[in-house]
């Protein structure tokens, strides 16, 4: 399979691989937003994202954190209305 080595493609596919981590752990991104451990406790889903995110994209991409930004996009800012010591 062909790296991806446009930054939409990338993008992309970084809010899919999130996306799919928020929809499959819903409950514990949220208890992990209410205790603020978040990223202890879905650090080997985070990690598994990270790890076939990179292996898809081409290496003059992953400077761009992109795979970041949609993890905090989709496991942080979605959950907003949970009530947390994070805000």
């Amino acid at each position: 399979m062909a790296l991806i080595e446009t930054e939409e493609a990338a993008r992309r596919l970084a809010r899919a691989i999130s996306s799919d981590l928020a929809l499959y752990n819903e409950d514990k991104i949220a208890d992990g937003v209410r205790n603020d451990n978040l990223f202890d406790v879905m650090a080997d889903e985070v990690q598994e994202g990270r790890d076939l995110f990179q292996s898809r994209v081409a290496p003059e991409l992953l400077a761009r954190n992109l795979y970041d930004r949609a993890i905090i996009d989709l496991l942080v800012r979605s959950k907003a209305h949970v009530e947390s010591p994070m805000w």
